[in-house]
């Protein structure tokens, strides 16, 4: 089998690493993979970094008519037998009308809990022979809107556990990162984009701050939000507990020094970063938001909030800083359900059956 996954995003985010993922586990199955990627983007540097097949191509986003015509010539070429979209920068769109003229299986999957527009749902997940849906949380989303469950396969998004296992040391971290040395730190790992809830994050430590708690919180990433963020940390008095540490791709080292984890988000399809925090051992303190219960278990490998709720949030932390043995006894449990149940071979194997099923459902057409 040969497959052309279409990946637009440009940078290496959460979605993005797990075509990488998926790419990389095809080839060692033997499937053969060719990743279209935007000229120039961080994710054609990273597959080639995994001996990976990439093909770069000219996108200036959803409404790049040309970029579709380019798609159905490189999806008529004899050496494609099924496309796979991978986000909904145009990929979805775009990608989904030329595998249609191509006349090639195309498979989407849909990586966000969101709505859409009802007639764009109708119109567009026809074109699909099947959706992958990350988590339970999305499959019901789409299920909602009308899209057949019998035409939606569930497959997690994985982790490549073993990255994550071996952190630097709590005083390298500190000196990494200014932290005094002593006192718990966590981590926040997200874009800075509104649905990700930096915001509550920030409230919650103003008013952890009121109760005579004041732990130091990096936060990982970059995006539009940014400077609004450390706004909003100066007004609530917390700015100097905040680091911003940008994006890293050494994540993997620094992850796992962290006494614990906030993923606060307002909507998530299912939130790789809190796999990553949970494969690094790190209890989550995260929102009971889209697909993230699916990832924690509430009181055993880390704890849930409801969505936007500060004082939530606030005591949620409260308890894991009182308590920082029980924390590291959710991370160890967070480990092994990260380990047993988001693998990236399971992740690659469920991709496979869908694959297997959409060329059935072309060849008995």
């Amino acid at each position: 089998m040969s497959v052309v996954h279409v990946e637009t995003g440009r940078h290496l985010y959460g979605g993005a690493l797990q075509v990488l993922y998926l790419a990389q586990g095809l080839q060692e199955r033997g499937i053969r993979s060719v990743l279209m990627v935007p000229r120039g983007s961080e994710v054609a540097a990273a597959a080639r970094d995994r001996w990976l097949r990439v093909e770069e191509f000219p996108f200036r986003g959803e409404g790049d008519v040309l970029s579709m015509a380019r798609m159905v010539a490189r999806f008529r070429r004899a050496d494609v037998e099924l496309v796979h979209l991978h986000s909904r920068r145009g990929a979805d769109t775009l990608g989904a009308v030329a595998a249609t003229v191509a006349r090639v299986p195309v498979v989407v999957t849909r990586r966000v809990d969101n709505r859409e527009v009802g007639w764009i749902v109708g119109a567009k997940y026809g074109l699909y022979r099947r959706v992958v849906a990350i988590s339970a949380a999305v499959r019901e989303v789409l299920v909602d809107q009308g899209v057949s469950r019998d035409k939606i396969s569930l497959v997690h998004s994985a982790v490549e556990a073993g990255d994550w296992v071996e952190p630097v040391a709590c005083e390298e971290r500190d000196a990494e990162f200014g932290i005094a040395p002593g006192g718990p730190v966590g981590a926040m790992v997200a874009q800075f984009i509104p649905r990700k809830g930096h915001w509550v994050l920030v409230d919650a430590l103003a008013i952890l701050k009121r109760r005579g708690m004041t732990p130091p919180v990096v936060l990982f990433g970059r995006g539009p939000m940014g400077e609004k963020v450390a706004s909003l940390a100066e007004v609530a008095g917390v700015a100097d507990q905040i680091r911003f540490a940008g994006f890293r791709t050494d994540l993997h080292r620094w992850l796992g020094s962290f006494d614990f984890c906030v993923h606060p988000p307002l909507r998530e399809g299912l939130g790789v970063a809190a796999l990553q925090a949970g494969a690094a051992g790190v209890p989550v303190v995260g929102s009971r938001a889209g697909g993230i219960p699916e990832i924690i278990e509430d009181g055993r490998t880390g704890l849930l909030c409801p969505p936007g709720d500060a004082g939530a949030l606030a005591t949620a932390l409260a308890s894991v800083l009182s308590d920082l043995e029980a924390a590291r006894a959710m991370g160890r449990r967070a480990r092994e359900r990260i380990e047993s149940r988001f693998s990236v071979d399971a992740m690659v194997d469920g991709n496979i059956e869908v694959y297997r099923q959409a060329v059935r459902s072309r060849d008995n057409a």
